[in-house]
């Protein structure tokens, strides 16, 4: 394995049922590289957040195992697995409940033990990086939805996870907050923080993730680089009837892949002109 290929958590043949239920997860082996984001696509009920809950202890599995840098978490206790995997709700309001923005962001570092001054240049650190610093007094129930979800994140990022799950962010959002929401994301990726982006959006998939997991009713259909699972994607159609527009047009224009597999406008048109001018 490459360095490129390191792995940040990895699932063997995870198995798991709510109880007196049919297996919510079944035999779901699956591996997160790191510093990349990794995209868990798939219906409601597929399995998405439930695979999700592992990496972090909130749910642990009935058979099989789940490896965070290496090491089996199966006995580490949640408080301690929140150093290191952050989670941010697909609903703000299940985790803000603080008096102010502030004391929001604070909450967790205090858990960890941090010193005052380590707190204080943490939170302040959080808020300018999500462009929160205006609104440290306010109290997060009466800020707009995006803007909460906004205080969600920066509350996790204050921890500095290597980790960060991020469960349905566009959810409730229009596609401009989402994007704002995701370039911050994004920021963090490229600093080195491993993603996990559960999503049934096939388009925020193809914009921010490299890596794709295609989950339906608890199994793992399809799981790789995004380009080589999207390159597949008529073995999806159960799944999603309608491919992305991007990656589909390419294939229509041209059935022999010489269009590749565009995950952007700009990719698009690259490869269509050079396309051209080789058949000019």
């Amino acid at each position: 394995m490459s360095p490129s290929d390191h792995l940040a958590a990895e699932l063997e043949d995870v198995w798991f049922s709510y109880e007196g239920h049919e297996p919510a997860l079944r035999g779901i082996s699956l591996g997160l590289p790191a510093g990349a984001c990794t995209a868990l696509i798939g219906h409601n009920g597929s399995g998405k957040t439930t695979l999700a809950k592992h990496l972090n202890g909130l749910l642990r599995p009935s058979r099989g195992r789940v490896l965070l840098e290496g090491q089996d978490i199966g006995r580490v206790p949640v408080g301690r697995l929140s150093r290191t995997v952050g989670y941010v709700f697909q609903n703000p309001d299940h985790q803000l409940f603080a008096s102010t923005v502030w004391e929001e962001v604070a909450f967790g570092l205090r858990n960890q033990g941090l010193a005052s001054t380590e707190i204080g240049q943490r939170v302040g650190e959080a808020l300018a990086a999500f462009a929160l610093e205006s609104l440290a007094g306010a109290a997060p129930a009466v800020l707009g939805y995006s803007l909460r979800k906004r205080v969600a994140l920066a509350s996790v990022c204050a921890m500095r996870p290597r980790l960060l799950v991020l469960d349905e962010p566009s959810v409730g959002l229009d596609w401009r907050s989402t994007r704002q929401l995701m370039g911050l994301v994004e920021g963090l990726r490229q600093q080195g923080t491993t993603v996990v982006l559960i999503t049934h959006d096939v388009r925020l998939a193809t914009r921010y993730a490299q890596h794709m997991a295609v989950l339906e009713e608890g199994r793992l259909l399809q799981a790789g680089p995004i380009r080589e699972v999207l390159r597949r994607f008529d073995a999806l159609r159960a799944v999603f009837p309608s491919p992305p527009p991007l990656p589909a047009l390419a294939a229509a224009l041209a059935p022999d892949g010489a269009l590749g597999v565009p995950l952007s406008a700009e990719e698009f048109y690259a490869a269509y002109v050079q396309l051209e001018g080789r058949e000019a």
